[in-house]
């Protein structure tokens, strides 16, 4: 899921995502997720606690209609919920409960011009950009994009919970 926050002065869209049923459906109006262990930035929940709006965007690949949701989110502590966020175990430090205004699917007209689950379209790993090289670039750090390649594939294999990968709690 994309989740669309602002603060009033910028907004903020960022990647969520998990095993299918992560986001929780609490009732008919409401729904939830944890947080789960990322990149550890902060400003999704510093814009909801600025301004509640919520906007997201779910995408199934290969689907081409997405699911969007917009309401007011609040940004919740309350234990039964973290626990009824949980995945494999991990109970989440908080969760994000959203209060749905709308909710309805998105024609799939945009990706199916971008042929953005086409494979046959898509670059071939010689083609494609390579995000260490951009990162390193963009930071200016004296690491080689292979180092930061190393380290970003240690992150996502190690210190991350996902779907297959390193999913123990502790």
């Amino acid at each position: 899921v994309i989740l669309a926050t602002g603060d009033g002065r910028r907004n903020d869209a960022s990647p969520r995502g998990g095993p299918a049923g992560f986001v929780r459906v609490l009732d008919d109006h409401r729904i939830a997720f944890g947080d789960l262990v990322g990149n550890n930035r902060i400003d999704s929940y510093q814009n909801l606690v600025a301004n509640p709006g919520i906007g997201m965007l779910f995408l199934v690949p290969g689907v081409v209609e997405t699911l969007r949701v917009n309401g007011v989110a609040t940004v919740s502590h309350d234990p039964a919920l973290r626990e009824g966020c949980a995945i494999d175990g991990r109970v989440p430090k908080v969760v994000i409960v959203v209060d749905v205004e709308e909710c309805y699917i998105h024609c799939g007209a945009s990706f199916t011009r971008g042929a953005v689950w086409d494979t046959n379209t898509w670059l071939s790993g010689d083609e494609r950009p390579v995000p260490s090289a951009i990162i390193r670039q963009h930071t200016g750090t004296e690491a080689t994009a292979e180092q930061i390649r190393t380290g970003l594939q240690e992150y996502y294999d190690t210190a991350i919970w996902h779907v297959g990968g390193n999913n123990d709690p502790g």
